[in-house]
């Protein structure tokens, strides 16, 4: 009988500390999310007139920024505007559209609501298919 009630004990001591380590884990840490805008005002940005506008929201002291906006800038033509919003030079915009991340690329159509967006770096490749894509070349 007494080997019994050790056991129990024993079992009962295990699910307690069973219980307060599983309590005691926290759940997977979260993945950051960054705030992209999805409606633009297309007179905040260059030529509001063309049907698309790729906007790269970026900082002069951020590698990855430079060369999204390289990969940015051989899109322009008449039907793509395309504007780099530097951070200590249009704060008010970064600020506007809750830009917390930089480098952030959206491409917006005509009205412009947004139609694609990165946080971080995109290869131009890929922007590009995108983009022609989105215009239906």
């Amino acid at each position: 009988m007494e080997r019994v009630a050790i056991a129990a004990a024993l079992i009962l001591v295990v699910v307690v500390v069973a219980v307060v380590v599983s309590r005691r884990r926290s759940d997977a840490p979260t993945q950051p999310t960054w705030t992209v805008p999805s409606v633009l005002d297309r007179a905040d940005f260059a030529r509001p007139d063309a049907p698309w506008l790729v906007v790269v929201f970026s900082s002069a002291t951020c590698a990855g920024c430079h060369e999204v906006v390289d990969a940015a800038r051989p899109l322009a033509s008449d039907a793509v505007a395309v504007d780099e919003i530097e951070v200590t030079s249009r704060r008010d915009l970064h600020e506007r559209y809750g830009i917390d991340a930089v480098p952030t690329l959206v491409v917006a159509d005509a009205e412009g609501v947004v139609q694609e967006s990165y946080v971080g770096p995109v290869g131009a490749t890929e922007l590009w298919a995108r983009i022609a894509e989105l215009r239906g070349s």
